[in-house]
């Protein structure tokens, strides 16, 4: 049977993005080729509209920029702007299936729908030459977001049938975090179990934007958390109260 193809995609408010955003996605490629029945030819980072209205969020002009400057280097993680540039705030499950339906276009002779090229740059070119065959659309999370399921009102079933059903999650989590009890405890989450890929980090970093963004007001170095040209990209912009002394 032969593997099925993978594009992770990872929505967030990078703000900043972090190394730990980033390796991420390694580590749930490396996992998902251990299991033998996947391949990933890609990895998205969707930054959140500014309409999510989360406190402390950069402009999407600043958010795209940082997150293009630390994937500068990368050969299969890339950038969609598609969330930044709507009207208004959209919902994740309605981000997963544009990127879905876009990439089987692209699967489909190029049929884009007079789509613009400047929405295409994040497809993988062996995606856009169609030679892998179908592709499935995964959503690469943390455990909060797995548990965020539970929390009353945030989250609709549809939503959930959706993103975990038809999609599926590969969940990062941390030694000594017990994701699977959660699942248990949800009866709309043992029932896509199947889809649900929990992967342990065991290689710890307890790195986050929030923290991030706490150093840099205090003038403390963040330096090795976040990639240089995102701290000078920080600096010249004055962003999250940071002063030039902070490196």
């Amino acid at each position: 049977m032969p593997a099925i193809k993978v594009v992770l995609l990872a929505c967030g408010s990078y703000n900043p993005p972090t190394n730990m955003h980033l390796r991420m996605f390694e580590i749930a490629k490396d996992y998902l080729h251990r299991l033998g029945n996947y391949t990933v030819v890609g990895g998205l980072m969707s930054p959140v509209h500014d309409g999510y209205g989360k406190k402390d969020l950069v402009s999407s002009t600043h958010r795209l920029a940082m997150l293009k400057l630390a994937l500068q280097d990368a050969d299969w993680v890339k950038v969609s702007d598609w969330e930044c540039v709507q009207e208004s705030w959209n919902r994740t499950r309605t981000t997963m299936q544009y990127h879905q339906n876009l990439i089987n276009a692209a699967l489909n002779n190029g049929n884009y729908n007079d789509v613009d090229n400047d929405m295409l740059t994040w497809i993988p070119n062996n995606v856009k030459n169609g030679c892998v065959g179908p592709v499935q659309v995964k959503l690469l999370c943390g455990a909060d977001l797995l548990e965020s399921f539970g929390t009353p009102g945030l989250w609709s079933d549809e939503d959930i049938d959706m993103i975990v059903g038809q999609h599926g999650l590969v969940v990062i989590t941390r030694e000594g975090a017990n994701p699977l009890k959660f699942i248990y405890e949800s009866d709309i989450l043992t029932r896509y179990m199947g889809n649900i890929h929990i992967v342990t980090e065991w290689i710890t970093n307890e790195v986050s934007s929030t923290k991030i963004r706490r150093a840099l007001r205090r003038s403390d170095s963040v330096k090795y958390l976040i990639p240089d040209n995102v701290i000078d990209y920080i600096l010249k912009h004055k962003l999250y109260g940071s002063k030039d002394t902070a490196i």
